[in-house]
């Protein structure tokens, strides 16, 4: 078992009217003048920016507002936000939305307090030294960024996707209603389903296998997740599947079933590429990805393979045949994004072949221009990074 250290600070306030809490929230954690950051027009069609303005006018906390966040959120929107933080003198920033918002929210939070480019943060120039809090009211149950320590930002200028860490990123609270979830589109509810299993198994995935709880939490979780999904999309007002499959969204990427490991990652990375480069939902490219790094690097370590398909995915232990057993527990996994409407190829992904010229370039954003590896389970070069956008297409 590797050291490791477990640092989640982020106060969690779950269940039905949890919005009502928000006022006296931001005012425990010293919140005076708030920024109010939130995406389209979902959250206000649906009542919650009026009951979170309410709920801050009663505590007598003053907002400023700053929406138009989009899904695969804009460096261009994170320095509009700095500014206006800037003029208004915000000092607490409130995220009302899923996990693009809440990239959002962070990118703002650590930019406004640095004097270079905000790029630099994801370039390796710069490493965060201070943050504005920030407090969440999580609408989208799936990218877990109410309690990670990191987000993704897209730099239209190249389309570049890149993601920054830091313990300075982490919420100073999250309230999490389940009934807010219940409007969701059945697409962006499995994207969000997809994404929640990925995080989980970017850590599971490791070299590392002496942390038995750790990995037991792991499985659980996207078991859990594998059972709920589907009745969630059957009956998207289950109040108890909803309500399971927020908390598992939290727990996939509080780094708790990483405690001990370490993780692979090559996914996500592989995936920016391909939603920065097409615009399309992360979860969706995460799907289409998998299955394929899945049969690429299984060789590396057969066995974890072999206990996924057993212990998560349900598939018989043929014993005399365990790289069978591994294809059945990966295929399993496919069939399951196939059953809750996710693609499994980018073909199906983008709508149309993907050219060899832009697997190319995906390839080479991947691989900061062949300077860069993926991966831990194995480690990826750029060869095998264009091989799999390849078994992908």
């Amino acid at each position: 078992m590797r050291d490791f250290t477990y640092y989640t600070p982020t106060e969690v306030v779950f269940g039905k009217d949890s919005e009502s809490e928000i006022g006296s929230l931001v005012k425990k954690y010293n919140g005076k003048r708030i920024l109010l950051h939130y995406g389209g027009k979902s959250a206000e069609r649906s009542g919650l920016l009026a009951a979170v303005r309410d709920s801050l006018d009663k505590a007598g906390v003053f907002y400023t507002e700053l929406g138009g966040v989009v899904p695969n959120p804009l460096l261009s929107k994170v320095r509009e936000g700095i500014e206006v933080c800037r003029r208004e003198k915000v000092d607490f920033i409130l995220a009302v939305g899923g996990g693009s918002v809440i990239d959002s929210a962070k990118a703002i939070a650590i930019g406004v307090p640095y004097e270079g480019d905000m790029w630099d943060f994801f370039t390796g120039k710069a490493e965060p030294a201070a943050a504005l809090p920030l407090g969440v009211v999580l609408t989208i149950p799936a990218a877990g960024s109410e309690m990670s320590d990191s987000l993704v930002i897209t730099n239209e200028d190249g389309g570049w996707k890149r993601s920054c860490g830091s313990y300075l990123l982490r919420a100073k609270f999250a309230v999490m209603n389940p009934v807010r979830t219940f409007s969701l589109p059945p697409f962006q509810t499995a994207c969000g389903i997809t994404d929640m299993i990925m995080h989980t198994m970017e850590r599971y995935f490791s070299h590392d296998d002496d942390m038995t709880l750790t990995d037991n939490i792991a499985e659980a979780v996207i078991r859990t997740v594998l059972d709920m999904g589907p009745r969630v999309l059957e009956n998207p007002e289950d109040y108890h599947a909803r309500a399971q499959i927020m908390w598992a969204g939290s727990l996939a990427h509080n780094d708790l079933t990483g405690c001990g490991t370490t993780g692979d990652w090559a996914t996500h990375d592989l995936e920016h590429e391909l939603s920065g480069m097409f615009g399309v939902a992360h979860g969706a490219g995460l799907a289409a990805l998998w299955a394929s790094w899945a049969r690429y690097v299984k060789e590396c370590r057969l066995s974890r393979f072999v206990r996924f398909a057993i212990n998560v995915m349900g598939v018989p232990n043929d014993f005399t045949d365990p790289e069978g057993t591994a294809l059945r527990g990966i295929a399993a996994m496919e069939r399951f994004f196939a059953g809750i409407g996710m693609p499994t190829s980018i073909h199906e992904l983008i709508g149309r072949e993907i050219t060899d010229g832009e697997i190319a370039e995906l390839a080479r954003k991947a691989s900061n221009g062949g300077k860069t590896t993926l991966g831990q389970f194995r480690v990826l070069q750029p060869d095998d990074m264009e091989n799999i956008y390849k078994m992908a297409r």
